[in-house]
């Protein structure tokens, strides 16, 4: 399985994009601003949207990609994007978003019987299987209501974690202790100076970190996402201080990490 990672930062300026990560060519994990980088034809391969939860920076390109591929998947005969998320952020985007007045409802169109997106409800603990993919649903703690995911390819090379938003979680901790985690994806939206707004509103800073990080058991590749633009060395800085026998990256757009038999991480021009 290779993970390409579109956008993995906090917010938006030059170079940066929001969190969006596609699984192989069909399965997206969160749509912020770094779908749109994708040409049209690899837009419209994208068959399901996982949604770590409604957060504008998540789940602004869900709407503008079915507005994208809609005449194309139905000239090619495939069906609705799936939209899987918690019921909670399925009930945020029907009532925020897909409201005709932010954006059209896609989910009646072109026609209620053949619609671009279907929103599929999800809990946590669910496992999906897309693709030919194994996800499960994780734990988050945010301020809205979140989850994260855990993603394999039936290899037995190991898991793809990505945490979602998310404060201290020990939810998160005791599932993982049972699954064999090579590569983990973690915000830390915030220095150590601002650890205050950071636990406030449901995010990870480096010194929060090292305690999500000592829960975590073997030796894996950690992958830092959700940096704030302007904050990259200061906060990667800092997380490099910091005692851990895992080996701890900075996420780049571009980045193209391999699960699996051939695990590792590519950085792309």
């Amino acid at each position: 399985m290779i993970v390409h990672v579109l956008g993995c930062s906090g917010s938006i300026a030059a170079g940066c994009r929001t969190t969006a990560f596609l699984l192989d060519d069909d399965v997206l994990v969160d749509a912020g601003t770094g779908v749109g980088d994708l040409p049209l034809d690899a837009l419209a391969r994208i068959d399901h949207i996982l949604v770590s939860h409604s957060h504008l920076d998540h789940i602004l390109s869900i709407g503008l990609l079915a507005d994208s591929v809609m005449r194309e998947r139905r000239r090619l005969g495939r069906g609705p994007i799936s939209v899987h998320a918690l019921p909670e952020t399925i009930a945020a985007l029907r009532a925020h978003i897909f409201n005709g007045v932010i954006w059209p409802d896609f989910t009646r169109l072109p026609s209620a019987d053949q619609p671009a997106l279907a929103l599929l409800p999800i809990a946590v603990g669910e496992v999906l299987t897309l693709g030919g993919k194994r996800i499960e649903v994780l734990s988050a703690s945010h301020t809205v209501p979140a989850v994260g995911f855990a993603a394999a390819d039936g290899t037995d090379g190991g898991w793809w974690v990505f945490t979602g938003d998310t404060g201290p979680n020990p939810a998160l901790w005791r599932r993982l202790t049972d699954m064999k985690v090579t590569h983990l994806v973690i915000e830390t939206a915030f220095g150590n100076d601002e650890r205050q707004i950071a636990r406030i509103s449901g995010h990870l800073c480096p010194a929060a970190l090292r305690h999500e990080l000592a829960q975590l058991g073997g030796s894996a590749d950690v992958y830092i996402t959700h940096i704030k633009p302007g904050e990259m060395d200061a906060v990667m800085t800092e997380i490099g201080r910091l005692a851990t026998p895992h080996r701890v990256h900075a996420l780049a757009a571009g980045d193209r990490i391999r699960v699996g038999a051939a695990a590792g991480v590519q950085a792309y021009a």
